[in-house]
């Protein structure tokens, strides 16, 4: 059975449009059953599965790689306090991992969007991922291009540096993804895939897909 019922799209939606604490804890209790409750489930549901064949992942906790749903209004000109969507981040040390292995995933009420790749990285783990590229081209270009990535993520996306140190500005002219200053991907579907038995499915094979190219990233990244 799906884990998710019509009402947990319907909550963001009312949401939206009463985005503040009293609208809030008047349905706390909705939140709690048709949003909180199931993504955690869902999230325990997929972590187990990818546990079967991967390690790194036993022993992970939903709770631990489920995102709050309140919003940091800290530094932020939008002062609405929560977020109009579920998210987690499934890596082996959920939240807190720093290895590129694993999914970031987004239920929303518009769409079911899942990520993987580079988001954040520090300068020296950048130059050393561009080297890394640079040295194996061949490599990168032919995950870059296997068919079952380009089917299902299509391709890499990030923002990009105007400049590049000169030892690069040659491969980068066959390869302008060198100038990435992020490397991630993300393929995006139907609200209604959440609605059915298929939403598992899509995320195990998700995961599956990228995990090649996470592999490549991860051998010239050094992590704590």
């Amino acid at each position: 059975m799906p884990y998710f019922s019509q009402d947990y799209i319907d909550f963001f939606i009312e949401l939206a449009a009463n985005n503040h604490k009293d609208w809030f804890d008047v349905h706390r209790k909705r939140y709690e059953a048709s949003v909180k409750q199931p993504f955690s489930a869902f999230t325990q549901a997929l972590i187990d599965r990818l546990a079967t064949q991967n390690k790194p992942f036993e022993g992970l906790l939903a709770k631990d790689c489920i995102f709050r749903i309140n919003r940091d209004i800290r530094f932020s000109t939008d002062k609405t306090p929560y977020k109009l969507m579920g998210s987690a981040v499934v890596a082996p040390e959920g939240k807190k991992s720093t290895a590129i292995n694993g999914i970031y995933y987004e239920l929303t009420p518009e769409h079911v969007r899942v990520y993987g790749g580079v988001y954040e990285i520090d300068k020296v783990n950048l130059a050393q991922l561009r080297s890394g590229i640079a040295t194996h081209l061949e490599r990168f270009e032919s995950l870059l291009n296997a068919p079952d990535f380009k089917a299902f993520y299509g391709e890499i996306h990030g923002e990009k540096n105007k400049v590049l140190p000169a030892e690069w500005k040659s491969i980068a002219q066959k390869q302008p993804l060198l100038y990435n200053k992020q490397f991630y991907f993300y393929a995006t579907f139907p609200v209604d895939l959440l609605l059915t038995d298929d939403l598992m499915e899509t995320l195990v094979h998700a995961y599956e897909v990228g995990k090649p190219m996470e592999s490549f990233f991860n051998q010239f990244i050094h992590r704590n």
